[in-house]
């Protein structure tokens, strides 16, 4: 069989994995906080005797897109919206400590400041947030929480933990949708991140962007399955000469 198929089977597994990241994307351009996932062609030269002249596609995800959402008023006491490059911390489901941009939290039956999946939302010293029952909560521009019960002096939770990440050390998505640090290590809290209440950050995705992409990637599959039943048509063709001198 021609070796191109082979080539080509590369170019449109890459196309496919491009065209599978511009969907996520685009099935998030509603999501809070959401940071729109950039993805790559890469040329891998193939290695050994006679394959020096072939080269592989590869589609690799090369991180996310930094750019703020656009803001969007709520007006809601327990909407946040992280000003900058700060991220506000969450535990995840395995107890580690991660990060998001989506602020939209909310109280459970416990009392516990969490996000809408139930993660809860850390202090600035690494420990979960828990408000007095009845209460009704307030959230500072350097992410301070106050409660006030009816007929009582506000009181002070604490402070939501905010931190920016470092260039040396930078977030990634991990499986769950929670960015955390390269190394793994927890962020240090930053005292002059700032956030702004009864506001949320809308998803990053460009709509009109992603869907020309998917667009795109669709012809370029097309194409690589083109050539794909080229090169079998030729295989065929070849094998016919060849039963007739034989």
């Amino acid at each position: 069989m021609d070796r191109i198929i082979y080539t080509s089977m590369t170019g449109a597994s890459a196309a496919a994995h491009r065209q599978a990241v511009l969907s996520n994307n685009l099935a998030n351009v509603s999501t809070q906080g959401f940071r729109a996932e950039m993805a790559n062609f890469r040329s891998v030269p193939l290695q050994g005797s006679g394959s020096t002249t072939r080269v592989f596609a590869l589609e690799a995800t090369s991180g996310h897109v930094d750019t703020p959402g656009p803001a969007q008023t709520t007006g809601r006491p327990l909407d946040a919206m992280a000003v900058g490059n700060a991220w506000f911390a969450v535990q995840g489901l395995d107890g580690t400590e991660a990060y998001t941009r989506a602020g939209h939290f909310e109280l459970n039956a416990e009392g516990q400041l969490t996000t809408p999946g139930g993660l809860a939302v850390l202090s600035d010293g690494g420990a979960p947030i828990t408000a007095p029952q009845g209460a009704e909560l307030s959230l500072g521009a350097d992410g301070t929480i106050s409660a006030q019960i009816p007929g009582q002096q506000p009181q002070n939770l604490g402070r939501i933990k905010l931190a920016t990440p470092d260039a040396q050390d930078p977030l990634k998505r991990g499986d769950d949708g929670l960015f955390r640090t390269t190394s793994g290590e927890p962020m240090g809290n930053d005292n002059q991140a700032r956030m702004v209440s009864g506001a949320l950050e809308g998803s990053n995705v460009n709509p009109v962007e992603a869907m020309v992409g998917m667009i795109a990637a669709a012809r370029q599959f097309e194409q690589q399955m083109r050539l794909m039943q080229t090169a079998e048509n030729d295989d065929k063709s070849a094998a016919q000469l060849l039963s007739l001198n034989g």
